[in-house]
């Protein structure tokens, strides 16, 4: 495995690309050299995630998320929002939640929309000016910060007049709560073609100056598919389709086809590994295969002022669901975050927020809010390495 002689240099490079631990490094190319994996970027144990968690020593460098951007998306404890505070004792409810989340520790939280149980105080929909000052003394109250919200979208494309009015008040709603972004949780479209991606960037453009107006920066959010390649080449299809890639992948084009004055976008750093894990070859215009690993962390180094949020989610390594990881509570998986924050720099500007979507248990109502706080334990104790 000549490629990967750290004397050259290229394992180095190779790795830190990956966004993996030096551990996983080596223990995955020893797979590779083996036969033991199909993909460059998987076969380290799950073992290794208490490998990366010495990495989180306190005397090394400076702290890699300040204190005031650790943040949570308020998904990941959704069943506590949702719980009826009359049949249990555990928090309830969006003001109980954030007293909760500030005593573990977080500043920042983003929204994902503004449902509650009815039986909390303000009712079951928040999502209303009224709401919204009842959510944002709450905040005050707490001393959190919202810090976006994945709301409402038009679906209309050209924009009718009733979407219009209805993202003007999700506009109003951000502001009241103190919010410098508002986005969205889905992808700006599920196609693999440039025209449709043109069109979206069309659309989010629009939006983004109608946002901007307001004084807010509008977001979107990615998936794993978002990170694929686009199908811009070759051979059509029987619709009249390209079939084969450039190897330029759907997020990137979207970059470069919208305002940046206009639209941001929010990493999903768990979604954009799985990318890396799944779309690492692509079939060029001349049939033949050709190998790009997607660098998660070397997009936003390239694209820095783009990327005001994160999703902080991690993962350890499954080699049967077809993702290369099941998702895990931040610091206890394989993903390498003080590499990834290390590289990505700006510290002041982005805000991660924690997200870890199996965090709400049927059988344990506390086992969300539990994580949270380890959660947050792990992403304050990251620091960069010293060299």
């Amino acid at each position: 495995m000549t490629a990967f002689n750290d004397e050259s240099g290229t394992g180095d490079a190779l790795r830190r690309a990956l966004g993996v631990n030096r551990r996983r490094f080596l223990s995955t190319c020893t797979a590779v050299a083996a036969g033991a994996i199909a993909a460059p970027v998987l076969g380290a144990s799950p073992a290794l995630a208490q490998d990366r968690g010495r990495g989180h020593d306190h005397g090394r460098g400076h702290v890699l998320v300040p204190p005031g951007k650790r943040g949570i998306i308020l998904y990941t404890v959704r069943d506590a929002t949702a719980r009826d505070p009359l049949a249990s004792d555990l928090p309830s409810g969006f003001r109980e939640v954030f007293k909760q989340l500030a005593r573990h520790g977080y500043r920042q939280v983003e929204f994902a929309g503004y449902g509650q149980h009815a039986n909390a105080p303000g009712g079951a929909n928040l999502g209303s000016v009224a709401g919204a000052k009842l959510l944002r003394s709450w905040l005050d109250d707490y001393g959190l910060r919202a810090q976006g919200n994945h709301g409402f979208i038009p679906p209309s494309w050209p924009l009718t007049s009733a979407d219009v009015d209805t993202f003007k008040l999700n506009l109003e709603i951000a502001n009241i709560l103190g919010m410098d972004h508002m986005g969205t949780g889905g992808d700006p479209t599920g196609s693999s073609y440039p025209a449709d991606w043109d069109v979206a960037a069309d659309k989010w453009n629009a939006l983004g100056r109608i946002a901007r107006r307001e004084g807010i920066k509008l977001y979107t959010h990615n998936h794993d598919s978002a990170y694929g390649f686009l199908l811009d080449g070759g051979p059509l299809d029987a619709q009249g389709r390209p079939t084969r890639s450039s190897g330029i992948r759907k997020l990137e084009y979207f970059l470069k086809a919208t305002d940046p004055k206009l639209v941001w976008l929010e990493m999903d750093i768990f979604w954009a590994h799985v990318a890396q894990y799944k779309f690492h070859t692509y079939t060029a215009h001349d049939g033949s295969t050709r190998e790009k690993v997607f660098d998660p962390a070397g997009l936003v180094a390239r694209n820095n002022k783009r990327y005001p949020l994160f999703h902080a989610k991690d993962g350890v390594v499954s080699t049967t669901n077809g993702m290369g990881y099941d998702m895990v509570p931040f610091g206890t998986g394989v993903i390498d975050y003080t590499t990834f924050f290390s590289r990505v720099g700006e510290r002041n500007y982005h805000n991660p927020m924690v997200e870890d979507d199996n965090s709400p248990s049927a059988t344990d109502p506390g086992q969300s809010l539990r994580e949270a706080k380890i959660s947050y334990d792990n992403l304050a104790a990251l620091r960069a390495r010293r060299h």
